[in-house]
């Protein structure tokens, strides 16, 4: 048999194979082809139903990385009236063994055929999130240009680019941009919309922050923080999010604040989030202090904690250790 016989044709996105003949009772496997990231086999399997299946050669790479394949594969028989038979779409299966794809043709078939397969989308899932992330070039481009857009965000404000704007904090100023500014808060829109003195003067006075805090505010706005200096900075941001209108930082430190709460912080926890309406962050500090019975652990802390906390917060704590000894 002749190497054609094994050859698979392709296109960056198609693959197509031409099989003269299949005797009654045989199976054949084709020669690897690449499309995308992986090389691939097709293989028919005739019995008394015919079997055609689709998969990645198995390799390290194929493991640790399985592609998921949305494709349509076509049978075409060469013979008479060249009748076509169509599998129904396949939407973002993984494949990792020639068992993951398996299609059962039940029309008899004679003479030569071919098996075409279009191949819509391949995706991998990204090593961190998990989220499925396509190969092709359209969605790497989008990729690239988000972060090539991000990086250059992140040099305008450290490399000062044509700043025209000072943010004065408690010990320091930093240059910064009145349309970044404004397209992400609300605050910053409307107070330069209107005329105000940051208007005239082309600054902004946030005395209640240190140049360290507004440097870290300013980096998520531009889209360039990191997490070590969010996690420094988190109630600073908070402060900050609450005053200035940015929803998505204060979910941000609402969820991270929750993640580490323990007897050195919860009373805090807790003021802070009565003061900013946070009840998630205020329902996992009142299981703490009284459902796991911390409260007795920092009886010293908690009887300063009365003298100045809120009334409110003061009788929602009773009332959360009443319902607790209801419970008993």
């Amino acid at each position: 048999m002749s190497d054609s016989a094994y050859r698979v044709d392709t296109t960056p996105r198609l693959a197509q194979w031409r099989i003269d003949n299949l005797a009654s009772c045989t199976y054949r496997k084709s020669d690897p082809f690449k499309i995308g990231k992986w090389n691939w086999h097709l293989a028919v399997e005739k019995n008394r139903t015919l079997f055609i299946k689709l998969y990645p050669e198995i390799s390290n790479f194929t493991r640790d990385n399985p592609p998921i394949a949305s494709f349509i594969i076509r049978l075409i028989s060469s013979a008479g009236d060249r009748k076509t038979l169509i599998h129904q779409d396949v939407i973002d299966k993984q494949i990792k063994s020639s068992d993951d794809f398996v299609w059962p043709v039940e029309v008899p078939l004679t003479g030569k055929f071919i098996i075409d397969v279009e191949f819509l989308d391949l995706k991998t899932a990204a090593p961190n999130s998990g989220e499925l992330c396509s190969i092709w070039t359209e969605g790497l481009t989008e990729k690239q240009s988000n972060a090539t857009a991000l990086t250059s965000l992140g040099r305008m404000l450290s490399e000062s680019i044509h700043t025209d704007i000072i943010i004065n904090a408690s010990d320091g100023s930093i240059g910064a941009h009145r349309a970044v500014l404004a397209a992400r808060s609300p605050v910053f829109r409307s107070m330069f919309s209107h005329d105000l003195k940051e208007k005239e003067l082309s600054a902004i006075n946030i005395s209640d922050m240190s140049i360290e805090a507004c440097q870290c505010f300013l980096n998520y706005i531009y889209g360039n923080i990191q997490n070590e200096e969010f996690l420094i900075h988190r109630l600073a941001l908070l402060r900050a999010a609450d005053k200035y209108d940015l929803s998505d930082l204060k979910e941000a430190c609402h969820e991270s604040l929750m993640e580490d709460i323990d007897a050195k912080n919860v009373l805090e926890r807790l003021q802070t989030a009565s003061l900013y309406q946070l009840p998630k962050l205020k329902a996992c500090c009142m299981r703490y202090l009284v459902r796991f019975g911390k409260i007795f652990d920092i009886r010293d802390d908690f009887n300063a904690f009365l003298q100045y906390a809120d009334r409110e917060i003061i009788g929602e704590i009773f009332n959360e250790v009443l319902a607790a000894w209801k419970g008993f």
